[in-house]
């Protein structure tokens, strides 16, 4: 089958690829774009490591099809820092709360964190773990995960 030409916002940039008809939104962004901080782990949409942004809200990569994006904003972990050489304060509150082990989860937590903090900036324990639950992390036990989004949410909301 002939390529499609995928046209979409990626990390604030225009893109346009090509791609097969049935490629997954993970997989062009990994293999095609080399934005590898999408990972890719159950390929079933059910551990949140191939978690992207789409127009604002929270999607599984690995099971969402590229096309999907056509001409829509995509928010990879790449694209969350405010600039070269800076950190979004969830990337920084991460690292400052020792949230980060193996760091396989840390993109996909760090975008449903942010997705959570856009739609509800001062969350509660609960919300926030609500917020997380689609991602799973076999190293932290969560505790440190969810001190770093409520110390983030403090520093960008006050």
């Amino acid at each position: 089958m002939p390529k499609r030409l995928l046209k979409m916002r990626l990390n604030g940039e225009a893109v346009e690829v090509d791609i097969e008809p049935g490629a997954m939104l993970a997989d062009v962004l990994r293999n095609e774009l080399g934005l590898t901080g999408t990972k890719v782990a159950c390929g079933e949409g059910e551990c949140g490591a191939c978690t992207v942004i789409l127009d604002g809200k929270v999607i599984n990569s690995c099971i969402t099809p590229a096309m999907k994006a056509m001409n829509k904003e995509v928010l990879t972990i790449e694209g969350v820092a405010p600039g070269p050489g800076k950190l979004h304060p969830l990337q920084e509150a991460f690292i400052e709360h020792g949230a980060v082990q193996c760091g396989y989860c840390t993109p996909g937590m760090i975008l449903s964190a942010k997705a959570l903090l856009d739609e509800n900036p001062s969350p509660t324990e609960h919300e926030v773990r609500v917020g997380l639950s689609g991602n799973l992390c076999r190293c932290t036990g969560y505790v440190k995960i969810v001190e770093a989004v409520l110390a983030a949410a403090e520093k960008m909301h006050k």
